[in-house]
């Protein structure tokens, strides 16, 4: 075959899938992004399930804390959590808040509020977003596809099994104090006035905005070990946010027993723990999902 007429049927070839793929961006729309290598993959494919899949009715806003509670830990349906460990709340009640429809109720975390939103992550799955040049996106597109199915979580009934066999387990006895001293310092060291100060502010102004459309927004608390919550950075935030969001009304009071929970490094909620306290939440929400 003459080289002219081999590159010819190449690059008709290629034409072809690009067209297909422009269709297939077309019809599955263009609000997949794609991940990279880096930590920020599973931010990235669980952003892509929120702004693809048909709105929940439940979503969760928060930092690492939130994080680990796991999406398949609840029984509540259609619930979301973006948690993004290593980010901000605030971060994630931006993208929710420029989706076209919201969920009935927002969650938000209210222990880690010193750290500023992440604008990019904002501006790329805002809705008004092009997604990046036309002539890549439906390369990303397939790709960020095939990405959210491989990486799909498992729901709590294919869990629940397991679920059931941890809770029957004891309380970890990990001796986690040397991550705990570590915290403590690094918590009581740390001045959030400033920045937990603005994140409220930006809270603020997003709540009315988002409640007129139909949305609820509730706050909530997730238990640190007593020494880390008795930290400056834990205590000045506390007061904070208690002052700006003082009515009951405004907070999901979640109950569980104190004694059940463990922390591997003071902060973080071991896997049972999370467990345990995704269950009083789901308790919380099921008075609230019939709500109009």
């Amino acid at each position: 075959m003459a080289p002219a007429h081999w590159f010819a049927k190449c690059g008709f070839s290629a034409g072809l899938l690009l067209l297909a793929c422009g269709v297939a961006t077309a019809w599955f729309g263009d609000g997949l992004r794609l991940p990279s290598t880096t930590t920020r993959d599973g931010t990235l494919i669980t952003l892509n399930r929120y702004v693809r899949e048909p709105i929940p009715d439940v979503v969760l806003v928060g930092s690492s804390l939130t994080f680990r509670l796991k999406e398949g830990y609840f029984s509540t349906p259609r619930l979301r959590n973006l948690g993004l460990a290593g980010g901000s709340p605030v971060t994630g009640l931006e993208i929710v808040a420029n989706q076209p429809r919201l969920p009935k109720i927002i969650l938000v975390e209210t222990n880690v509020l010193s750290r500023s939103a992440d604008t990019a992550l904002v501006k790329n799955y805002s809705k008004t977003n092009n997604a990046g040049p036309l002539f890549f996106r439906p390369i990303r597109t397939a790709v960020a596809a095939y990405e959210n199915w491989v990486h799909a979580p498992l729901n709590h009934a294919q869990i629940s099994n397991s679920l059931d066999r941890l809770l029957n387990q004891p309380p970890s006895d990990f001796d986690n104090r040397t991550y705990v001293d570590r915290a403590l310092q690094q918590w009581n060291a740390e001045d959030p006035t400033a920045a937990v100060q603005v994140n409220v502010q930006r809270i603020a102004q997003l709540i009315p905005a988002i409640e007129r459309r139909g949305a609820r927004v509730l706050f909530f608390e997730l238990p640190c070990s007593t020494q880390l919550e008795g930290s400056r950075f834990a205590e000045i935030t506390r007061e904070i946010v208690h002052t700006a969001f003082a009515d009951p009304g405004q907070w999901l009071h979640i109950d569980y027993a104190r004694g059940e929970l463990r922390w591997a490094d003071g902060v973080h909620l071991d896997e049972r723990s999370a467990l345990i306290v995704t269950q009083s939440i789901d308790k919380a929400l099921s008075s609230l999902i019939g709500s109009p």
